[in-house]
């Protein structure tokens, strides 16, 4: 098992009431396994089914391998205008 921090952000940072979590989840570990681990804690059922996610300030497409002390975010839909 493995501790990851996550950042989060807007309405994210509400729901969980943070800016920054901390998961525990199997190894080797997948940005998958982070977004299931984020649903269960309060907050979790705000996550869409497929959150954008970043590792080390790069967005991610499909589940991508995560280590400890790697940068993770997950990102909310973000509007323009």
């Amino acid at each position: 098992m493995t501790q990851l921090q996550v950042l989060l952000f807007a309405s994210y940072a509400d729901a969980f009431g943070a800016n920054c979590v901390s998961v525990t989840v199997a190894e080797p570990a997948t940005t998958a396994d982070v977004v299931g681990a984020l649903r269960a804690l309060p907050g979790g059922h705000v996550l869409p089914m497929s959150p954008l996610v970043a590792v080390d300030r790069r967005y991610t497409r499909g589940d991508v391998a995560v280590s400890a002390g790697q940068e993770i975010a997950v990102i909310p839909p973000v509007a323009g205008g």
